[in-house]
C-alpha cells in the first residue's frame, strides 16, 4: 500500500493533521500485549501506514492520556491550544473492547465537549465502566457501529443509540455466537477461557476485527502517491 505523501499535509495554505486512530484494550491488558486483536490491528495499520496516520494504543484506564496526546497531535501550529480550524481539520476513528470500548465512547464524548469531531466509533463487547454510559453516542460523532455477544458472565452492550440522530449514523448493532463455531482463544490465561469464554472468541474472532478493521480503514483519507 502506498504511503502517505506526509504525516501533516497541506490544504488551502495550512498545514493538516495526520489522520488519527486511537485505540483500547480492554480489562486490566496492557497496552502493548501483542495476544490482543486491539494490538495486533495497530500493528498493521501502522505498518500500512507509515506516515500521514498516527496510531495509539492505549489501557482503558489512560483515557486522559489518550486525550492529551490527540490534543497534541491535533496542535500541528503548536500554539498549545487548538484552533477552530485545527479542531475542523480533524479525522479521528476510536476502537475498543470491553471496558476499552467504553472508554472509547467517553473520549468521544470529551472532545465533543470541546468542539472536535470524530468520524467513526466502534465498540466490540462493550461493557460499561462506573460512571459511563455506552449506549449513548455524542452528537461528535459521525458515525459509530456495534459488535456484541449475549452469553457468559460478561455480555456486551446490545444497543447503541445516536444522541443526536441527525448529525451520527448508527451503522448497526451486530449479535455474534460462537457456540457453533467456536473461536480459538490461544494466549489467553486459563480463567479468561474458563469465565469470560464467549467475551474474549469475540475479541479474538478474525471476522469481526476484519469488518472493525475495513471500517477504519474507509474511514481514513486516501493514500496518498509516494513523490516520483
Amino acid at each position: 500500500m502506498a504511503a502517505f505523501l506526509c504525516a501533516n499535509q497541506i490544504a488551502g495554505g495550512r498545514e493538516i493533521p495526520a489522520s488519527i486512530v486511537i485505540g483500547f484494550v480492554g480489562g486490566l491488558v496492557g497496552h502493548d500485549n501483542a495476544a490482543h486483536s486491539e494490538f495486533q490491528l495497530a500493528t498493521r495499520l501502522r505498518h500500512d501506514y507509515p506516515s500521514g496516520l498516527q496510531v495509539r494504543l492505549f489501557e482503558n484506564r489512560r483515557s486522559g492520556q489518550a486525550h492529551r496526546e490527540v490534543l497534541r497531535l491535533l496542535d500541528v501550529e503548536h500554539h498549545g491550544t487548538l484552533s477552530a480550524g485545527e479542531k475542523l481539520d480533524a479525522r479521528i476513528a476510536i476502537y475498543g473492547h470491553s471496558w476499552g470500548a467504553s472508554e472509547t465512547v467517553a473520549l468521544a464524548r470529551t472532545l465533543g465537549k470541546e468542539g472536535i469531531p470524530v468520524l467513526l466509533t466502534i465498540q466490540v463487547d462493550s461493557i460499561a465502566k462506573p460512571g459511563e454510559n455506552d449506549e449513548s453516542i455524542p452528537a461528535n460523532v459521525a458515525r459509530a457501529v456495534n459488535f456484541y455477544q449475549k452469553r457468559g458472565w460478561l455480555r456486551g452492550q446490545s444497543r447503541i443509540r445516536a444522541a443526536d440522530a441527525s448529525r451520527t449514523q448508527i451503522l448497526g448493532n451486530f449479535q455474534f455466537d460462537y457456540r457453533s463455531h467456536p473461536v480459538d482463544c490461544a494466549g489467553y490465561p486459563w480463567y479468561a477461557r474458563a469465565f469470560m469464554k464467549p467475551h474474549i472468541e469475540i475479541e479474538s474472532d478474525p471476522s469481526v476485527w476484519g469488518q472493525v478493521e475495513s471500517l477504519i480503514r474507509s474511514t481514513l483519507r486516501p493514500p496518498a502517491l509516494m513523490p516520483q
